[in-house]
């Protein structure tokens, strides 16, 4: 069987339209098919571009960089060392904060400071909570096997702003948001830091990540909020990984369930199964909650503050 011949012609047509500078790719393809025809593909692309680095950093779009180095760990993780990938990801954070800070040491007398636009100052915390991500973190035995490929496969298919929720879930205090008015919850759910100083004994905790609600029931917790909202007391169920949340007859319950509507509905391509963990349950709180922590330090890992510490140092060098 005769295989297809095919030419393939570049072209590239820079023009202006409207305030910015648009680079318009053309490119065609002219080959022969095994049956004799002869064809031509015309394949056309628009990207924005700019004449001042410095409006390119201003310009950055966090969701869309970590999603590349998100599916490039992924990637990399399939050949290289783990810790490799981790450090390849460190090196590219620094590499980017380092050229931004050269642009401006002279002309704003900066110092030793660590400076980054704002358009990217999240991006040191979603570097880090990608390097603690089930996908990239520890060593090949730190997670299962299945675990580690099902993050992976996560990360490669999620879009931009459903893969940051999924690297750096948001955590909610709920115990004090179920005293207010139904048609306010959405309103007054507030993101916590992933930090264990942010967990207080005595409070009421959800954790999204997009794929499923996790409540924390604080050791200090009111038993009487604790048993409306399970519908069950736990001196008679024990066992909270078989516990099935439902509305029950009162207004904790209601507030509670209209909370998980209401976080449903932000993003209707997913519907998030809650599963119930209690403070010192272990080790369902270990894997469930206190991995995703990510500002905290775990496992040999860095805290958030340890790790821009070290990045500041790294972009310091020359």
């Amino acid at each position: 069987m005769m295989l297809d011949v095919a030419f393939c012609h570049w072209a590239f047509i820079c023009t202006i339209l409207f305030t910015g500078m648009i680079l318009v790719s053309l490119t065609t393809i002219r080959y022969t098919s095994s049956s004799g025809e002869r064809r031509i593909r015309v394949h056309t692309a628009a990207a924005p571009v700019v004449t001042d680095l410095g409006e390119m950093y201003r310009q950055a779009d966090t969701g869309a960089i970590v999603s590349v180095l998100a599916r490039t760990a992924v990637e990399n993780s399939l050949s290289d060392k783990l810790d490799s990938v981790r450090q390849q990801l460190q090196l590219k954070l620094v590499k980017s904060l380092k050229e931004y800070r050269n642009l401006y040491v002279v002309q704003h007398r900066i110092g030793g400071r660590l400076i980054y636009p704002e358009s990217l100052r999240y991006l040191p915390l979603y570097i880090l909570a990608l390097c603690k991500s089930l996908a990239v973190r520890g060593g090949y035995a730190d997670v299962s096997l299945d675990e580690r490929c099902a993050a992976g496969f996560s990360m490669m298919i999620l879009p931009a702003r459903r893969l940051l929720n999924f690297i750096y879930p948001s955590l909610y205090r709920l115990d004090e948001v179920l005293t207010v008015e139904p048609d306010m919850i959405d309103g007054a759910l507030k993101r916590l830091p992933l930090t264990l100083q942010c967990l207080d004994t005595a409070g009421l905790y959800l954790l999204d990540d997009g794929f499923t609600f996790l409540v924390w029931l604080g050791r200090m917790l009111q038993p009487e909020l604790m048993n409306d909202i399970l519908g069950v007391s736990l001196s008679n169920f024990p066992d909270l990984s078989k516990i099935q949340l439902r509305e029950c007859d009162n207004n904790h319950s209601r507030n509670f369930m209209a909370v998980l509507r209401a976080l449903r509905e932000r993003d209707s391509s997913c519907y998030q199964l809650p599963r119930v963990v209690r403070q010192g349950e272990q080790p369902r709180e270990g894997f469930l909650l206190l991995s995703n922590l990510v500002e905290d330090q775990m496992a040999g890992t860095s805290s958030y503050m340890d790790w821009i510490l070290q990045i500041h140092r790294q972009t310091q060098s020359s």
